[in-house]
Formats: C-alpha cells, structure tokens, sequence
C-alpha cells in the first residue's frame, strides 16, 4: 500500500518550513546519504503512532508582490490539491486572517480533499484563544491552535491528519494492474513515450500549474495485459522562477513514484546522465521501487562499437548506488526498441515481489560466511545466527547477528551480493534489517 501524501499549504512567512522541520527532524532521519539524492527537503517520511504518511513542504520562494501573492497561493493550492490525500493549510494567528486565506479556503473547500485548518504561532493558548476563534469564519471547520517552533499542539493536529487516512478512497489498491511511473527531467521525452506506446498523440501535457491526478494516469494495453502508466511530465510553467518549477515537478515525482510499482527513469541520450537524473532516481531507490533505465532519443546519438559501453559505464557511475537498474537503449521517436520495456517491467514486478525459502536462504548464507570470513573486532567475530525474508516490494531480508555493531555495511553488501548471484532480483533494491539475538 503506499503511504498517504500530505502536502502543507498557506502564505509565504506563516511557519511552513518550519513546522515541516519540526515533524522530519524530530520523528525521522530524512533523505539517506545517497549520492545526488534530494537534500533540499521537500518531503519527508512521516511516523506518527502506528501511522505512516509522506509530508511535502509546498513551500518554495516569496512572490515579490501582493498582486503575485494570490497567484503564487493558488498555483500552491493547486499542487496540494492534485498531489496530496490530506492538506494542512496553515495560517498565522499574529497577523490574523487575510484576504488570501479565504480565497486558497474557497479552492480548497472545492477540492474535496480533507482540509485539516492549523493556525499557527500560537505560543501561548490562553493569550491567544479569542485569536484562533477568528479563523472559524474561513468555514473550514474547526482550527487547530499550534506552535510549530515551540511544538505545542502538533500531537492533536497530528491525530487530526491521520483520522483522514482511512476515508481516503483509493481504488489503486483494488487494482491490480501494474502502475508504472514515467520519471525523469524536463524535455527528456517522458510524454513522447507515453504517446508512441499508445499509438496516438494525447496531449497528456498541460501549462497551467499542475494537471489532476487522473489527467496523468494513462491506461495502456500490450500483448492483452494492461497497464497505469503515471506520467508526471504535467508542469510547463511559463514561469522565471525555477525554483518554483523544480520543486513542484519533485513533488509531482515524489507522489507519482509513491503510487507505482515500477519507476521508468528516463535519461536524454544526447545531453547524458546528469546530477538532476541521480537525484530522481535516489527518490525511488529510498522508497524500494522497481526501477529501469530509460535511455531515451538514442537514435540522435552518433555511434561507434563503444558507445553503449561507454555510456552504461557513465550511467554505472552516477547511478552508482543503484548498480541492480535495468537498462534499455530506446527512441520514442522511431520506436525503437519500446515495446521492449512492457518485458522488463514484468520482469521487476515480478522480482520485486519474489519470495525466498528460509531454508534456500540460509543455505546461500552459511556458503556465503564460509567463503568470506565475517569481520571481527577486538577478538569478538560476528556470528550470524539466522536469516529470514520478512516482506517483498521490496524484498526485504533479517539478519539474526550475535552484535550490530560487527555487521559493517560492505559485509552487508558482500551478502546482497551473493544473494542476488543466486536468485538474480535484476531491477528491484533489497533491503537488510540487522537484529540482535544473544548466543546461547
């Protein structure tokens, strides 16, 4: 099942940031030390009691006018409307309501998404009371006094967030087709794909900001088996502010990759693997996706007989921490080689979901510390007791040790290894969990 998105909306000034670091900071360890991966903190993976959920800042820039600040809040709302489960639009008690605030409660009360009113900075409940009852008049129902820099009240606006989760209809669960998101930078031909697989030019992309959800799932047929394809390609903003546009083409990216199975990540052929395509492709990586490569426009490369090793060792390198990939060589303008991608993306499915024996499983790892002596500190040698596969999408693996500590990650590593000699899991990450069990 993937985790509900809540997305924080409201006027630049008003605590977003910092009440979205307060939840990350205080309740999770953000973005993993993965090369290129997203250190901007857009969005975070969210505990709260037995609730799991995906938090995005919608924050972004100030608009430099109070004629920009309207457009600037509805083209925010709007994000938060199309990506989010749940939004939490957050208002300031010390400059009280203003005219923006009633005209984002009006788009927002149109959604019919659940809108959860949280009014901020209030530092002091009793000084403050009469203050938050002011916000009652934006008809949203009732608001949330909290603090998010003193992080008063955020356990009762959290219970409140998370009491939507389970009205939240979401028929991708019911389905049972394979979801596949299209990811990847701008003009890399994301929609070109899109539109050759399903033999007809639908135009998937929109220039206002942010196209609905259902705008950007694609229904697509092959060989008598169907397919979501998730575009997130719906945002050209004729915009100056590039930083606006990234960061809503990452929340676009972050929501699409949290509702697929398999993640495309699509690479320009002509311009190479960049920065931009290692930090797409960390967001699907740290979220255990299926993933394929994507070399797209190949037939605009000039080529030799070292060019494709040449550019699988680039790729190699700045997906280094992802080597498990699959790759393809493709042009959507020809066709390329396309179809090819519908066996590739059963295949991952397929490997994501594999289960192992716990018999086979130990066996592969008895072998393995045979042949590899596990490390030792201080005359104490690892010992590993037992090995079970917990979970798959993705698979996910317990390791029994006598001490955490002696279980260093390139041991680790050496074991992903030889597990994936045995069994192969081409396309999917594997996951390794280290529990502590004494020796008897």
């Amino acid at each position: 099942m993937s985790r509900p998105i809540v997305a924080v909306v409201g006027r630049p000034n008003v605590g977003k940031s910092t009440l979205f670091n307060t939840l990350a900071g205080e309740r999770i360890s953000i973005v993993k030390d993965y090369p290129g991966v997203t250190r901007d903190r857009i969005y975070a993976d969210i505990e709260w009691l037995d609730n799991k959920f995906t938090l995005i800042d919608t924050g972004g820039i100030e608009p430099e006018s109070s004629d920009m600040m309207l457009k600037y809040m509805r083209a925010q709302a709007q994000i938060a409307i199309d990506t989010a489960d749940v939004i939490i639009f957050l208002t300031d008690v010390k400059e009280g309501l203003v005219d923006s605030d009633y005209s984002v409660a009006d788009l927002l009360r149109k959604s019919g998404k659940p809108v959860v009113l949280v009014v901020n900075k209030v530092d002091n409940f009793d000084k403050y009371q009469n203050d938050v009852y002011e916000f009652y008049n934006l008809g949203m129902g009732d608001p949330f006094p909290i603090s998010s820099s003193g992080k008063l009240g955020l356990g009762e606006m959290l219970d409140e967030v998370c009491s939507n989760f389970n009205s939240i209809e979401t028929n991708d669960e019911e389905d049972e087709r394979p979801k596949v998101a299209v990811v990847g930078k701008p003009n890399v031909g994301k929609s070109s794909i899109i539109n050759k697989l399903l033999g007809e030019d639908r135009v998937i992309v929109s220039d206002i900001a942010g196209t609905t959800r259902d705008a950007i799932d694609t229904d697509i047929k092959f060989n008598d088996k169907e397919y979501i394809f998730i575009d997130t390609a719906g945002l050209r903003r004729k915009s100056k502010i590039k930083e606006e546009i990234e960061r809503f083409s990452i929340i676009r990216t972050v929501t699409a990759i949290e509702r697929c199975d398999v993640a495309l990540l699509v690479i320009d052929a002509t311009e190479g693997v960049t920065e931009q395509d290692a930090k797409i492709a960390g967001i699907a990586h740290e979220r255990g996706k299926g993933i394929i490569i994507v070399v797209n426009k190949w037939d605009a490369v000039e080529k030799d007989d070292k060019t494709i090793y040449k550019f699988t060792k680039d790729i190699q390198d700045v997906l280094s921490f992802m080597s498990y990939a699959q790759l393809i060589f493709v042009s959507a303008k020809t066709g390329q080689r396309l179809t090819k991608v519908f066996e590739m993306i059963d295949t991952v499915i397929q490997n994501n979901s594999m289960r192992i024996a716990t018999g086979v499983l130990n066996e592969i790892v008895t072998e393995a510390t045979a042949l590899k002596q596990p490390p030792s500190d201080k005359g104490k040698r690892l010992k590993i007791f037992y090995t079970t596969q917990a979970a798959v999408k993705p698979p996910t693996f317990i390791f029994f040790v006598n001490d955490k500590e002696l279980m260093h990650f390139s041991y680790v590593r050496y074991l992903e290894n030889r597990i994936r000699e045995s069994f192969g899991f081409a396309g999917t990450s594997l996951k390794f969990i280290i529990r502590e069990r004494k020796d008897k």
